[in-house]
């Protein structure tokens, strides 16, 4: 079982930035893809950003060239950088690991809330 915890989300205004950190337990964090997703309230989860063990990457269309995924494999972590922020980007946002693309996303953080609004 791997433990994952989020951090990092707030309350920022429309243009600003955010980073999110995902926080791993197992030492074999390096082998697993990680993805970002986020739900909004009413709204089905979705996969905005993904990153595989061998760093290929993945970005939803509606946060393509505004959020950046990336790894710490010797910490453990990965990190969600988010510029740009729009009042749609309001969710909450969690981090999740899955073994690769044949597998599902089976391990989850709690969830980070971000808001954004004036």
């Amino acid at each position: 079982q791997m433990q994952l915890v989020e951090s990092g989300g707030g309350l920022v205004q429309p243009g600003g930035s955010l980073r999110l950190s995902c926080a791993a337990s197992r030492n074999t964090f390096s082998i697993y893809y990680i993805g970002w997703f986020r739900q909004a309230p009413g709204k089905q989860r979705e996969l905005v950003a993904e990153l595989t063990s061998d760093g290929k990457t993945n970005y939803a269309d509606s946060v393509k060239g505004r959020f950046t995924v990336s790894r710490d494999n010797a910490e453990k972590t990965a990190s969600l950088q988010m510029n740009n922020l729009k009042p749609e980007d309001t969710a909450v946002y969690y981090c999740a690991a899955r073994l690769g693309r044949l597998y599902t996303y089976d391990y989850w953080g709690q969830g980070t809330q971000v808001t954004v609004s004036p």
